[in-house]
């Protein structure tokens, strides 16, 4: 296959749409010979920041001199950046290598995920990695990368998401990310929420795993220069560098140092590796900036967690004199509850309509936008509406994107092909 060809059958695959259950997969893979039982795993589930522990506990992991995959979703502009190992996306020619492997053993219809995560485990297993780091894409106990038995299994945070898939109340969304705990096994969260927590405890309970959590087994504390310590069961590190921008990242960063802390001592890590290791973590599209006057920032804010989280970045950690913000969301979110969050903050709003068939209309969105301001505009085109937004802002205000991780890929593929301005 050349690599037009990969693409084209790669687009192809999304015609399925979700789908849950591991039947498939499994049978995929066991047509492959079972990559993913070639090397040991770590699971991270969650509602937000599941991709930054993954990055950070990955980029530690390699610091540390171990050859660590990390497989992620969704992308932001390259179905390869799902599938890296030390921070280095599988190459064209190795992509298309691996889609003709994988498409030669499909017997039956599969989906764009599985196929993906199918062809992560195969990559995986042929550049012989020491661990992998595995994001779970949706849920958990139903995702295709649930058919590993891990190391450990994170939960970063659980709020009422995918009511449609998951459930409409937190211990049933909980039961379905709780599906990654194995017999046995190892859980870690930051998930404060009594019935979240409650839950957790009864599932650990019915497998015999063992269940740590951020504020209990595991402390940070910040301090006024911006660095972290770190309290956990048996480690101790002082005054380190969090490399994330947000607040919220400092209980990302010590789910990661917790995650390499638990995996066993087959994993040999020292202070010198985490201090590395967070030094060269970079996640794009959350907080990130893409220049600085006026500022542009993309943040996959798509969920109302998630704009909570947002919001509070935007008041205390950014600062600017105006904020304009640019909004495009998926039709099957809470978008009303992120409107009610961020829309308050900014001077003017610019609607606009992510690249997915389930982006919601403009027509639908523009009446509840109204509702929360005044200085609304409906500007179809991401890219259109990105000029609008840099054509009224200030060398000193805040271009903000967010809403949807399509529309923040969508942006930064404009931004990257148009002006090319980078930070300062």
């Amino acid at each position: 296959m050349t690599y037009r060809d990969t693409l084209a059958y790669l687009t192809s695959l999304n015609k399925m749409g979700i789908r849950f259950g591991l039947d498939p997969i499994r049978s995929l893979l066991e047509r492959l010979h079972n990559p993913q039982n070639g090397y040991p795993a770590i699971l991270v589930a969650g509602t937000n920041g599941k991709g930054s522990v993954a990055a950070m506990t990955a980029a530690i992991l390699s610091a540390a001199g171990y050859r660590t995959g990390l497989y992620t979703s969704p992308d932001l502009t390259d179905f390869r950046e799902r599938i890296r190992i030390h921070d280095r996306m599988i190459s064209d020619e190795e992509a298309a290598d691996c889609v003709k492997q994988v498409k030669e053993k499909v017997t039956e219809d599969i989906s764009y995920f599985e196929f993906l995560t199918a062809m992560a485990f195969l990559f995986f297993h042929r550049q012989q990695v020491d661990i992998a780091v595995l994001e779970i894409g949706m849920g958990g106990r139903l995702d295709a990368t649930n058919v590993v038995i891990p190391l450990l299994s994170v939960i970063t945070n659980i709020s009422l998401e995918h009511r449609e898939y998951l459930g409409n109340t937190l211990e049933k969304i909980t039961r379905e990310k709780g599906g990654i705990i194995k017999e046995g096994g190892i859980c870690l969260t930051a998930a404060m929420q009594k019935p979240v927590i409650e839950t957790l405890q009864i599932l650990c309970r019915e497998k015999g795993a063992t269940l740590y959590r951020l504020g209990k087994e595991i402390r940070t504390r910040i301090h006024r220069d911006g660095t972290f310590s770190y309290h956990g069961i048996e480690h101790h590190y002082k005054r380190l560098a969090c490399p994330l921008a947000g607040s919220h990242q400092y209980s990302n960063a010590a789910l990661a140092l917790g995650s390499v802390e638990l995996i066993g001592p087959g994993f040999k890590i020292e202070e010198r590796a985490i201090v590395e290791g967070l030094r060269k973590t970079h996640w794009e599209g959350r907080l990130e900036l893409l220049q600085s006057k006026p500022m542009l920032l993309v943040d996959g804010a798509h969920n109302p967690a998630g704009a909570a989280t947002l919001r509070q970045a935007l008041k205390n950690d950014f600062s600017y004199r105006r904020l304009w913000l640019i909004f495009g969301v998926l039709e099957d979110k809470d978008y009303r509850a992120m409107v009610k969050r961020l829309f308050p903050l900014a001077e003017g709003v610019i609607l606009t309509r992510p690249d997915s068939d389930r982006a919601l209309s403009l027509d639908v969105l523009l009446p509840v936008a109204r509702k929360f301001h005044k200085n609304i505009q409906a500007i179809e085109r991401p890219g259109d509406a990105l000029k609008q937004a840099l054509s009224q802002a200030g060398n000193g205000d805040l271009v903000c994107v967010a809403g949807s991780l399509y529309l923040v890929g969508e942006i930064k593929r404009i931004h990257q092909a148009g002006t090319g301005r980078t930070v300062g």
